[in-house]
């Protein structure tokens, strides 16, 4: 009597909202068939079955948002009897049991690590220093993705949660609540799945990261000139033109991998230095952003980099990417030079510990190594870092070899 629950489809989804239902009650199921689609705090996607037989109960209405791990609908095997179904009624953390597996635009995806409880709080793998911990410091070990043997929750894992593991810090100070009554008529929106977890994940971001700040201005003349070199004879080709922030990523992948020591993130009591540079790239879609990955961005060609770029985009706007397109990223790139914004410093994506921000390339009157005053074009790359991994004078050393690859752009094509 195969019971189906809410999957986890990404490493910080707690809920989901079903948005169709692609069977319906009564309908005969096989293994892989679709049974619905799930909207995550990341993308739409696609729930497939792993069991066959009859689909006899739906326990959640279309639209309807629902805990990752409570039962969703109820497989019944030919001759059986709905008799010893449990009711329908959500599951609570304690009674949730295993989830169920996922596919995105009917690809089969492997689920993301669990950090929800499985089944009973009991059955939570964790050792037992780390139980002890967990109960000391008030944090819940269902809200904790464990990094030991086969997920298993260990020391470091709850000494670096967030007290009461609710997902953000807790104080004693009261939340700050929005004023009301006081701008003529108002609405209340309801938050999103993909906005609460960027509420969440900058508010961790902020008060458990120690940022510090870098701004370089750069010469983008010699890459504009380059890029206006280049889709002259793309055109002529017919092939994909280039655009600015094509030029931008490439740069900031070799720039990292020159200095590997911003490729990397804090562990507790270790710091991990990624071998490949894979890039994180802020998109902007209808309910927030997302950043899709470019794995291994740092051994790509221009054109590669580009493509691999417009696909992502495409995707994220169109909320289809996989896990495997969104998890993973190594160092995070946002860019608000489209609309406008000269520089910005942005927040790090944890557990990321350096991102940039990419203002626009502007007009500006410059002093020429003749000490002349000619119009030039200038733009202004931000980093934050994390201090815990990263120094000022390494991160000085990156923006450094970024400045290079940016004002000498012919060094991307080798």
């Amino acid at each position: 009597m195969p019971l189906v629950t809410m999957p986890k489809l990404s490493d910080t989804m707690l809920e989901g909202t079903l948005v169709k239902w692609c069977k319906k009650a009564g309908d005969n199921v096989e293994v892989g068939d679709i049974l619905a689609e799930v909207e995550t705090d990341k993308a739409t996607m696609e729930m497939e079955s792993f069991d066959e037989g009859i689909l006899t109960e739906l326990y959640v209405k279309e639209g309807g948002i629902i805990k990752v791990g409570d039962k969703i609908a109820l497989i019944l095997a030919d001759g059986e009897t709905a008799g010893a179904a449990p009711a329908a009624k959500s599951a609570t953390a304690a009674e949730r049991p295993e989830a169920a597996t996922a596919t995105a635009a009917k690809t089969p995806v492997t689920p993301a690590p669990r950090t929800t409880a499985p089944a009973a709080a009991g059955r939570i793998k964790a050792s037992p220093l780390a139980r002890k911990i967990a109960a000391a410091r008030g944090v819940n070990l269902a809200t904790i993705a464990g990094t030991g043997p086969a997920g298993r929750i260990v020391k470091k894992d709850v000494e670096s949660a967030p007290v009461g593991g609710g997902g953000v810090a807790t104080s004693a100070t009261p939340a700050i609540r929005a004023a009301r009554g006081i701008a003529g008529e108002e609405k209340s929106i309801a938050l999103t799945g993909m906005r609460k977890t960027i509420a969440e994940r900058l508010l961790a971001s902020k008060t458990q990261i120690p940022h510090f700040y870098l701004s370089v201005s750069m010469d983008g003349g010699p890459l504009m000139a380059l890029r206006k070199e280049l889709n002259a004879m793309a055109e002529k080709d017919g092939s994909q033109k280039l655009t600015v922030n094509d030029f931008i990523l490439l740069a900031a992948a070799r720039a990292a991998a020159e200095v590997p020591k911003i490729n990397a993130a804090y562990d507790g009591d270790a710091i991990i230095e990624y071998a490949d540079v894979n890039l994180a790239v802020a998109v902007a879609i209808e309910d927030g952003l997302i950043t899709p990955v470019i794995k291994k961005a740092n051994t790509l060609t221009l054109r590669e980099i580009s493509a691999q770029m417009k696909e992502l985009a495409a995707k994220a706007r169109g909320k289809k990417l996989k896990p495997e397109e969104y998890q993973g990223g190594t160092i995070t790139l946002s860019s608000l030079g489209a609309y406008g914004i000269d520089s910005f410093l942005p927040i790090i994506n944890p557990p990321q510990s350096f991102i940039l921000g990419i203002g626009a390339i502007t007009k500006q009157p410059v002093v020429t190594e003749h000490d002349q005053i000619a119009i030039g074009h200038r733009m202004v790359i931000s980093a934050s870092g994390d201090h815990r991994v990263v120094d000022g004078a390494v991160g000085a050393e990156y923006m450094n070899a970024l400045r290079r690859l940016v004002e000498k752009p012919a060094l991307l094509l080798l």
